[in-house]
This record gives structure tokens, sequence and C-alpha cells, in this order.
């Protein structure tokens, strides 16, 4: 079952010169990791500091996966903490509430 992550970021405003380099950088691995589908980064009309990557993977599971390895030397979470004015905030939606619509 597919599997959309929200990802929220507070980056120091001091920084914002360096974050499009740097997210992508990071973000190129995670667009890589097995099971991710696509991702965008959405930035706030009001706080061009504040931003929000959507994730689509394939499972949770792989999500789980690429999470663990981020929390390794080798994954190490990119150079994004550089950039970050307060911890992020992930969300992960896998179930999906079936709607009917009226005509």
């Amino acid at each position: 079952m597919t599997t959309i992550v929200h990802f929220e970021i507070q980056l120091d405003p001091a920084k914002l010169a360096d974050a499009s380099e740097i997210l992508s950088e990071t973000l190129a691995a995670t667009r890589a990791w097995p099971g991710n589908e696509g991702l965008e980064v959405l930035v706030s009309d009001d706080d061009p500091a504040h931003m929000i990557v959507v994730e689509k993977w394939a499972s949770t599971i792989d999500h789980t996966r690429y999470v663990e390895w981020r929390a390794t030397p080798e994954g190490g979470g990119g150079r994004i903490r550089e950039l970050l004015a307060a911890p992020p905030t992930t969300r992960v939606f896998s179930e999906q509430l079936p709607l009917t619509l009226a005509e």
C-alpha cells in the first residue's frame, strides 16, 4: 500500500541561501532509495524557511528502512542538519479513508 510522508522542516533563515543546494544533495539520496516513488518540497507562502517535503513510498516498510539507514553513519541525515532551526517533524500516512462523492 502506498505511503505518504510529510517531513516538515524549519530552516534557519540565515542559511536560506545554502538551502537549495543542500536540500537537492540530501533529497537525491532519498529519491534513489528503493521504494521511493517521488517527492516534492513545498515552501510556505508566509515563511520561506518553513518547508514540507512530501514523499511517496511504495510501502511503509520501504520508508522505515530508509529512516533506519539515515540513522546510520553512512546515511547520516546528509547536510540538511546544518540548515535546521528546530527538530523536524515526520508524519506517515498509509491508510486511506474511502469517500463517496455525490453526483
